[in-house]
């Protein structure tokens, strides 16, 4: 199973035929924030569900009790670049409202079943992120 940096890494070189499908029917996307401090590009493999035209991503962290960096980035900048299988492009990341995330929270627990489990984990509420593509 790839992670991390070796994952950007194959799924990049390999456009998305490798790490698109990272376990049997759970998907990733890449997304490529700017630093908040740095201004440098930073790629991150999440796992996503589809939604409206767009794709639907969880900042976890594996329930720890701070936002990741990358949630953190694009609050700071919401313009984002995202790669889906060979198809990059730029878009646009919100997080859901409550009711956006009530909606998709299923879809998410249906893909990754850990996400609830992260929720134990931590007394923060688990952002739920919407990315819009502009192309």
């Amino acid at each position: 199973m790839l992670f991390g940096q070796e994952h950007v890494r194959a799924y990049v070189e390999s456009d998305g035929q490798v790490g698109h499908e990272w376990q049997d029917g759970v998907f990733t996307l890449l997304l490529t924030t700017t630093g908040r401090r740095s201004g440098e590009d930073y790629t991150t493999p999440l796992i996503y569900v589809t939604n409206e035209g767009g794709f639907a991503i969880v900042a976890s962290k594996g329930g720890a009790d701070g936002h990741p960096d990358w949630y953190l980035n694009l609050v700071d900048d919401a313009r984002v670049e995202i790669q889906v299988g060979a198809d990059r492009m730029h878009a646009l990341a919100r997080t859901a409202s409550d009711a956006e995330r009530a909606t998709l929270w299923p879809a998410l627990t249906d893909t990754w079943p850990a996400f609830d489990d992260y929720v134990a984990k931590t007394d923060r509420e688990i952002p739920v992120v919407i990315l819009t593509p502009e192309d």
